[in-house]
């Protein structure tokens, strides 16, 4: 959420910049990668924090990264810009020739330019196609979704990825709306929910935030894209090198929050089961040390610590609980206040 839309005069600011800057450290120099450039906030501060600091940026959405090269091409061959889905980290460091590096950012918010351009259909505050996809060049759109999606389907969706109790009686409402017609705009759908819920006068958050959300994760494969990217962007990074990751809701910081905690060595995984798979694996040592192929007992960094979940000690955290902004920033930047930003350094 940062920068300046074009055409808009807004300003825009990164989330949590301050600390960003503080946790990567640019100024010791070394190749950052920006998994979620947006319009170039981060970046830009990571870039002119050192001339030795160079940025991979990578973005899904063509529109935000034409406008942040334009923003970044002061700094020459410094930034390197990628269209690409984060998760695909890997890829594009190998495509590139590129290892070991010092920094990685992903920023999970949808961006100001998304948000705020009403062709996008993110937002229900105008009147705009039911759109929702970050990259439009592919995929789904959220009409689609809601118009082919069986009852059931929907209301498991707006359940699991929103956390909406009324989950059923919206799933409802619109199947008995798109008996009628199609729901084909941002509109049509919020007044639907309002009405599926029987919320009456004003609200501090509008009913619609959370049947949006869902159908948002769902269109983009949010989640799943944030569990693949995570343990990647760990194998990306130098020893000594560390991952920031801001979050906006709970499911993406749940799955943040696990993921470091099995970097780092740790599982949740159940005690059976987990005790189950060290017997499991205590049993095939055994057998390779009686034919003189052990390896030890000692665990270092690497070595699989929970056979069960495959955590193994890669990274030591920096947040124990994740950093909020501050009342400053909530202050400049009422979208910031739901951040959450968790960071690990790589052993």
């Amino acid at each position: 959420m940062d920068a300046e839309v074009e055409g808009e005069g807004q300003s825009h600011e990164p989330v949590l910049l301050k600390e960003i800057v503080d946790f990567l450290r640019p100024e010791r120099g070394g190749i950052f990668v920006d998994c979620t450039l947006g319009l170039g906030g981060h970046a830009e501060a990571i870039l002119k924090a050192s001339p030795n600091a160079r940025l991979i940026g990578i973005d899904r959405d063509s529109e935000a990264l034409a406008i942040a090269q334009k923003r970044l091409a002061i700094f020459d061959n410094r930034f390197q810009a990628v269209h690409a889905n984060f998760k695909e980290i890997s890829q594009i460091l190998g495509q590139l020739e590129t290892a070991n590096v010092q920094g990685v950012l992903a920023d999970l918010g949808v961006s100001s330019l998304q948000l705020d351009n009403r062709d996008r259909g993110f937002s229900f505050a105008t009147e705009a196609p039911l759109d929702m996809r970050m990259d439009r060049s592919q995929g789904e759109t959220a009409a689609d979704l809601v118009n082919n999606l069986t009852g059931r389907e929907l209301a498991d969706l707006i359940f699991e990825y929103g956390e909406e109790r009324g989950a059923r009686r919206i799933a409802r409402a619109i199947e008995r709306a798109r008996a009628r017609a199609p729901i084909t705009t941002t509109k049509q759908l919020a007044e639907l929910v309002v009405r599926a819920l029987h919320v009456p006068g004003r609200w501090r958050i509008h009913p619609a935030t959370r049947t949006f959300q869902a159908l948002r994760i769902a269109v983009n494969q949010e989640l799943r894209a944030v569990e693949a990217f995570l343990p990647e962007a760990v194998t990306a990074l130098a020893p000594g090198g560390r991952l920031a990751i801001i979050s906006f809701h709970s499911l993406e910081d749940r799955i943040a929050k696990r993921s470091f905690l099995r970097e780092s060595g740790r599982c949740d995984c159940p005690a059976e089961i987990r005790g189950l798979a060290m017997a499991s694996q205590r049993f095939a040592q055994d057998g390779l040390e009686s034919r003189g192929e052990g390896y030890g007992s000692s665990r270092t960094s690497g070595e699989t610590a929970c056979p069960a979940c495959g955590a193994q000690r890669r990274v030591h955290l920096l947040t124990r609980k994740p950093i909020r902004p501050s009342d400053a920033e909530i202050a400049r930047n009422p979208r910031s206040r739901s951040a959450l930003l968790r960071v690990c350094e790589k052993l």
